[in-house]
């Protein structure tokens, strides 16, 4: 077994492979080797490093060097400069890890991004090499499925997992081993463990970014679970959108069976556990652990009324299990460290950590996990290093299509379940997409809406009819067509709609509509009463007009009007026709004098 001295670890998620870090690995190799350097230095393909901005990442360890943005011409740069000579490459260093007025290099951990966070289901992301098994098992990996199949009965599992208090991480927020208990007790030969990987919220990557980082995990703790209700059988459902997520779990699975992990006869008891994927064709409804079922079966994914539910009757109406890739990521560890340690992370009614896909109007784009409790100005202004372009904080959407838009005046409430959804909002997967002034709130609750309505799947006449009138409603009011009795129409069949939809997605898709009016409600009587959008995006209630003060005459905005809209002589003040304008803001984007202002 070889010995290095250093090691070079190159996020391999989705984020930083698209922007070029795969072609990071086949470089780095070529040059150690051309540097005599290639059986001292070990380059390990990872996962997520979390701060998506800086992709692609690379961090060369002992010295804990974060390189970011790394494209393939600059890794000659860092073995001969860093690995050969020992000299930190300080253009490529992110900036926040540089001891101010030194070399010498901070740690992760006292960097403003990652200080307020806790990684626990993101705890090998980053750290290990999601394709080999044995680095898994280096980090206490398979410990815990050892444990409980050998020193603890399956209800002494549960019992853990209840006292733990962890709660379901997919949105609903159930409490895991109450759900693991309930399947227990059902009495059949045949019962089923499935994990729901279909993340479909528009921004978010939580799920993608465990399975890509650290699949055993999941794995592990699916098995776990199996143990525990007495099923041998798991099935993972996964878009087949995410590709990378995909390969890694399959090489997971096999490098399991060869183990000796998964299969028969588990650690040498009577325990077998099998798992099997099966790929989503992207459809929303399926992130509902009914319709998710229905699929893996081989139909149409649409809901089923419950009760009963899956713990009584599932799969192949079999009892089933649903958890997604959050919550069992939290398993093994939870097995490891004990219920008690569990419960001294978060708050009251909300153990552990939350894991955020962090976007929008954010300077740190990334993948955070915090505590339970953490407040919504700590992850915006410290942790995703506030709004760029010294725009203001204007909303922040939690939950994706179910959840809601929390304003600027509630940046201190605590991210836990209860909180959120006693201001409007949710937990839900865990996106978390920030908006500034520029931002308007019809039309972000109008973006919700028309994606809900794509993806309804029709079976109940709530869902499939109600959201299309809201969206029918939001498109009139953006229009300037709106009254104020629209805006009394909308809460009463939102209200409808939320209590008369036969799933998750029809019962939670008004959330946005209702929280928008609730915290932005001058927005609706702007759009409606004064014909005016005051964030200037809705088009129908916009007009761009030049400033002839300002407008230097030089015609840069005319010719790049693609209908001809701009006139007028050059160096005199050029004019926009607003009946030929189709607002498309190439002026604005053209003009280098700041003379053209939108209403």
């Amino acid at each position: 077994m070889s010995l290095y001295r250093a090691h070079v670890l190159i996020c391999g998620g989705t984020g930083c492979t698209s922007s070029g870090g795969a072609k990071l690995i086949d470089e780095f190799e070529a040059q150690l080797k051309d540097a005599g350097l290639e059986n001292e230095v070990k380059v390990v393909k990872t996962g997520c490093f979390g701060l998506c901005a800086l992709g692609p990442v690379v961090v060369v360890y002992p010295e804990g060097a974060f390189y970011s943005r790394v494209q393939k011409e600059d890794v000659k740069e860092i073995v001969t400069e860093h690995l050969l000579k020992g000299r930190i490459v300080k253009r490529l260093v992110y900036d926040e890890t540089l001891e101010e007025g030194k070399d010498t290099i901070k740690s992760l951990n006292e960097v403003d991004f990652y200080k307020k966070q806790m990684r626990i289901a993101l705890r090998n992301c980053g750290v290990i090499n999601p394709e080999n098994v044995e680095e898994y098992i280096a980090f206490d990996g398979y410990k815990a499925l050892a444990t409980a199949i050998t020193e603890m009965t399956p209800q002494e599992v549960i019992e853990t997992i209840k006292a733990s208090g962890l709660r379901g991480r997919g949105g609903g927020g159930f409490p895991t081993g109450l759900k693991w208990e309930f399947a227990s007790k059902s009495v059949n030969e045949q019962k089923y463990v499935c994990c729901n990987a279909d993340e479909g919220d528009p921004g978010a990557f939580m799920d993608r970014s465990i399975l890509e980082g650290d699949p055993h995990s999941v794995l592990e703790a699916m098995a776990i679970a199996g143990y525990a209700i007495g099923a041998n059988q798991g099935y993972i459902y996964i878009r087949a959108e995410y590709p990378i997520a995909v390969q890694r779990l399959q090489i997971a699975i096999d490098q399991a069976k060869e183990y000796g992990l998964l299969g028969e006869n588990i650690f040498g008891t009577d325990f077998s556990f099998d798992i099997g994927l099966r790929l989503g064709a992207g459809a929303f409804v399926c992130g509902e652990e009914t319709a998710l079922m229905t699929s893996i079966e081989g139909h149409r994914g649409e809901p089923r009324p419950r009760p009963p539910f899956p713990a009584v009757k599932g799969l192949w109406g079999k009892p089933t299990i649903l958890n997604n890739v959050e919550t069992y990521a939290n398993i093994p560890v939870i097995i490891n460290n004990g219920a008690e340690w569990f419960t001294k992370i978060g708050t009251e009614k909300s153990k552990g950590t939350k894991v955020f896909a962090l976007g929008g109007k954010i300077n740190n784009t990334g993948l955070v996990e915090i505590p339970m409790g953490t407040t919504l100005r700590e992850i915006v202004e410290e942790i995703g290093g506030g709004v760029p372009n010294g725009k203001a904080f204007k909303a922040a959407q939690t939950g994706g299509p179910s959840g809601g838009c929390i304003p600027a005046s509630l940046m201190d409430t605590p991210i836990d379940y209860d909180s959120l959804i006693s201001i409007g909002s949710m937990m839900g997967s865990g996106g978390l997409i920030v908006m500034d002034e520029d931002n308007c709130m019809v039309d972000i609750a109008k973006f919700f809406l028309e994606f809900t309505v794509d993806e309804s799947c029709g079976k109940c006449t709530p869902c499939r009819i109600g959201t299309k009138r809201l969206l029918e409603i939001l498109e009139k009011i953006t229009k300037g067509n709106g009254t104020l009795e629209d805006l009394d129409r909308l809460e009463l069949l939102c209200n409808s709609i939320k209590s008369a939809s036969l799933c998750g997605l029809g019962q939670t898709a008004p959330n946005p509509v209702l929280s928008t009016l609730r915290y932005f409600r001058d927005e609706y009587v702007a759009h409606v009463v004064d014909k005016k959008c005051p964030a200037g995006v809705c088009k129908d209630l916009t007009s761009y007009f030049i400033v002839e003060d300002k407008c230097k005459g030089c015609s840069a905005c005319a010719r790049k009007c693609p209908v001809g809209a701009i006139s007028g002589e050059i160096k005199s003040p050029f004019t926009i026709d607003q009946s030929k304008c189709i607002k498309c803001g190439a002026c604005v984007a053209t003009c280098k004098f700041n003379a053209i202002i939108k209403k």
